[in-house]
C-alpha cells in the first residue's frame, strides 16, 4: 500500500537515514535558482575556475532540474548529506602522510559508495508512485548542489562558501535524488538565515588569501585546487603556503569553523572515510618515486589517484621540501621523468636561496 501524500516526505527521510545520510531536505524542483545562477555566471565570466574548465559546461542545465538537461517534469529535489569527520578520537600523527590528505580522501573514494545509496534511495523513492521517475545525483553531474540544499533547509551557505548543517558542521558530502514526486508543501524545507555573524575565521585561515571577498572563491589561488585540480606545477608563490602538511587538498577554511567544533558523534568504525593504513605506511619518497604500476596500486579505489602519477608526486616534493625530507628530494632529482627532477631541482634552489630568482 502506497503511503499518503503527507507521509511520503517521512517515508523517504527514515529510508535516507536508514542508508547512512545524516541529513535530509526537500525543495521544489521546478522553481529555477536565479540569484545562485547568476553567482555562479560571474564566478565563471571572472575566471575563478581556474583549469577545470568542466564548471563552465552546461551553463543554462545548471539553473534549473526540471528540464531535459536533469529530469523532465521533476516537481521535488530531495537533497542529503553524508559527514565524512567527526569527534574522532585518533587524529593521524603531525608529519605523517595521512595529516597531510584533506579528511574527505583519506579513505575510500566517496563517488562509488555514496552513489550506491543514491541509487538505492531514488529506486525507493520510485516505489511511493505510478509512473514516479527519479534520478540519482552527485557532484559529477551539472548541478549547483549547494544553493539547492540551501533552498531545502537543509543548511546555510559559510563565508568559506561551503554548506553548513548546525549539528553537523561542514565536513560533509552533499547528493541529491532529483524526482516527479509531489511532496507536500509542508514538508518542503524552509532556507535558513545566513549564520556566520562577524566571524571570519575561515576567511583569515586560508593560506593563500583565496577568498575574493565572504562566500566568493577564487580557486585558482586555493591549495584544493593546486593540489587536485591543476594539471600544470603550483606556482612558486605558493610553495611556502602549500608546505609541509598539504599533499592532497586543504581543510584550513573548515578546521576553524567553529561549527566544527561542537560536540558530534564519531563516525561508525566501518565508515568509509576512515583513514586507510596504507597512507601511514606510504612515505613522501614512495610517491614520489611510485611507477605507473606503483601508482594505480597505492590509489586503488582512492580520490588521490584524481591528480595522477606526476601530480601527486610533484605535491609530495613540495611537501617533502618543507619538512626536509631530503630522501624524498633526492627520489626527485633521479626521477627517469624529466619534468619531475626539474621540479625537484627547482625545489631544492629554493631551498638553498629563498630569496633567488623564481624559475
Amino acid at each position: 500500500m502506497l503511503p499518503a501524500d503527507g507521509d511520503r516526505a517521512a517515508a523517504i527521510e527514515a529510508r535516507a537515514r536508514a542508508l547512512g545520510f545524516d541529513a535530509v531536505g526537500f525543495a521544489r524542483a521546478d522553481v529555477p535558482l536565479e540569484d545562485d545562477h547568476a553567482r555562479y555566471e560571474a564566478f565563471i565570466e571572472a575566471g575563478y575556475h581556474g583549469e577545470m574548465g568542466y564548471l563552465a559546461d552546461n551553463r543554462e542545465v545548471r539553473r534549473q532540474l526540471d528540464g531535459a538537461g536533469i529530469l523532465s517534469g521533476a516537481k521535488t529535489v530531495i537533497c542529503l548529506a553524508r559527514r565524512y569527520a567527526g569527534a574522532e578520537p585518533d587524529e593521524p600523527a603531525p608529519g605523517s602522510t595521512t595529516a597531510a590528505i584533506a579528511r574527505y580522501a583519506r579513505g575510500r573514494d566517496y563517488h562509488n559508495h555514496l552513489r550506491k545509496r543514491l541509487q538505492k534511495l531514488a529506486a525507493f523513492v520510485r516505489t511511493l508512485g505510478p509512473d514516479v521517475e527519479a534520478r540519482a545525483m552527485i557532484d559529477t553531474a551539472p548541478v549547483l548542489e549547494r544553493a539547492w540544499a540551501a533552498r531545502s533547509g537543509l543548511g546555510f551557505i559559510g563565508k568559506n562558501g561551503l554548506l553548513i548543517v548546525p549539528g553537523q558542521g561542514s565536513f560533509l558530502l552533499l547528493g541529491e535524488v532529483v524526482t516527479t514526486l509531489t511532496i507536500p508543501e509542508a514538508a518542503l524545507g524552509v532556507p535558513m538565515a545566513e549564520r556566520c555573524g562577524r566571524c571570519r575565521a575561515c576567511l583569515d585561515a586560508c593560506p593563500t588569501d583565496a577568498f575574493v571577498r565572504p562566500f566568493v572563491l577564487d580557486a585558482r589561488r586555493c591549495l584544493s585546487y593546486a593540489t587536485i585540480e591543476r594539471r600544470s606545477p603550483p606556482p612558486e608563490d605558493q610553495w611556502d603556503a602549500l608546505g609541509a602538511e598539504h599533499l592532497f587538498g586543504c581543510d584550513d577554511c573548515q578546521t576553524c569553523c567553529p561549527y566544527n567544533h561542537a560536540p558530534r558523534p564519531p563516525l561508525p568504525d566501518d565508515a568509509p572515510f576512515r583513514p586507510h593504513p596504507r597512507w601511514d605506511e606510504t612515505s613522501l619518497a614512495d610517491l614520489v618515486a611510485a611507477d605507473e604500476p606503483t601508482f594505480a596500486r597505492l590509489t586503488e579505489g582512492s580520490p588521490l589517484r584524481r591528480p595522477g602519477r606526476q601530480g601527486l608526486a610533484r605535491n609530495a616534493l613540495v611537501v617533502a621540501a618543507a619538512r626536509g625530507d631530503e630522501a624524498a628530494v633526492r627520489a626527485g632529482r633521479r626521477h627517469a621523468d624529466p619534468e619531475l627532477a626539474a621540479f625537484a631541482e627547482r625545489l631544492e634552489r629554493r631551498q638553498q636561496d629563498p630569496r633567488g630568482e623564481e624559475a
